[in-house]
């Protein structure tokens, strides 16, 4: 009676003390656990279908994939989706970054603050440093060059412009 207080005791210590890690490795969600949701990842996240952390600092994988925040290689198939701030490169079919540093590659590139580039199909940001280059691209206030067949730059003295738009 006492080995299996004894080992029930260790185990709940060793289940709380895996449960209260802030901070995993890896994270592969083959379906993901609605129950449990690891805080942050510092190494891989493997989202297939889907992956969602608080934040992800490395290299992410998969179908679809969603944090608050990024510092990563993002390689999502259908959709990579950072809430707040993220510091790197999206590559996937829809990008979505709230304050991005870095490059956005895919069909529909979205960051209401960029810094850096996005090449697409559709590139969209509020205010941006830097360059978009795609058929249709859109931003309220611009620090660079747009490369594109529709090129909108809406606080700039030319806010349309076809082939090359720029304002600093």
């Amino acid at each position: 009676m006492k080995k299996l207080l004894s080992s029930l005791i260790l185990l709940g210590v060793l289940v709380a003390g895996a449960r209260a890690q802030d901070t995993w490795p890896t994270d592969i969600a083959f379906v993901q656990d609605w129950f449990h949701r690891p805080a942050d990842v510092v190494g891989l996240r493997i989202g297939i279908p889907y992956g969602s952390n608080d934040a992800i600092t490395g290299i992410d994988v998969g179908f679809w994939g969603q944090s608050d925040y990024a510092w990563a290689f993002q390689v999502n198939v259908v959709a990579n989706i950072v809430r707040d701030t993220m510091g790197g490169v999206q590559v996937g079919l829809y990008n979505e970054a709230g304050n991005l540093t870095g490059i956005q590659v895919g069909l529909w590139n979205r960051a209401p603050t960029l810094a850096g580039a996005q090449i697409g199909i559709i590139n969209l940001a509020d205010e941006a440093d830097g360059f978009q280059i795609g058929l249709i691209n859109r931003t309220e206030l611009m620090h660079g060059y747009q490369f594109g067949l529709v090129n909108v730059i809406r606080e700039s003295p030319v806010p349309f412009c076809t082939v090359l738009n720029f304002y600093f």
